[in-house]
């Protein structure tokens, strides 16, 4: 990544750490337990998905494998970054990474989430001078990704459920 890319993708993945806690800001446990409708989630869960994710895709990262040459698809880059955070479009989240009850309140799913945020940033941190799109992993619905990508998709992913905690604030006030 260039001395540009990885400034943003860190300003990036800390503005959605930020903007995750402002979102949950006057949610008590109430609310945010409580369903606004059938066959959505509550705000709890949202939070809970965003957890569970941020650890699958860790993990993915951490798992990577080095490629001879680099995975480049420049216009799945600007996909993930115009398109990831776009909740006009429903994508159904895979199996693992569904609400489990794995929390039982907001600010311990928002912890787990910041904790695993920060191994993240540590880590683009600590590869800033190599070219991340040269370590290849797999997601599930994306196929084969280089680490960048999956950097962009973790960032634009809790921006994507941040706008739908605000909906739900919104709808539960």
């Amino acid at each position: 990544m260039t001395e540009e890319e990885t400034q943003a993708t860190l300003d990036s993945l800390q503005q959605g750490a930020s903007a995750l806690q402002a979102a949950l800001t006057g949610v008590g446990e109430a609310m945010a337990q409580r369903v606004p409708g059938p066959g959505r989630w509550s705000i709890l869960q949202c939070v809970e998905h965003i957890a569970l994710t941020e650890d699958f895709l860790f993990a993915s990262i951490v798992s990577a494998n080095a490629a001879t040459t680099p995975l480049v698809n420049t216009d799945r880059e600007a996909r993930i970054a115009t398109r990831g955070a776009d909740r006009s479009r429903h994508v159904e989240a895979p199996e693992g990474v569904r609400p489990r009850g794995s929390f039982h309140s907001t600010d311990q799913a928002l912890r787990h989430f910041l904790d695993c945020r920060e191994m993240t940033l540590e880590y683009v941190d600590a590869h800033s001078t190599e070219d991340l799109r040269c370590l290849v992993t797999s997601h599930p619905l994306f196929g084969a990704m280089n680490v960048y990508e999956v950097l962009l998709l973790m960032a634009v992913h809790v921006q994507r459920h941040v706008s739908q905690t605000q909906e739900i604030k919104g709808e539960l006030s």
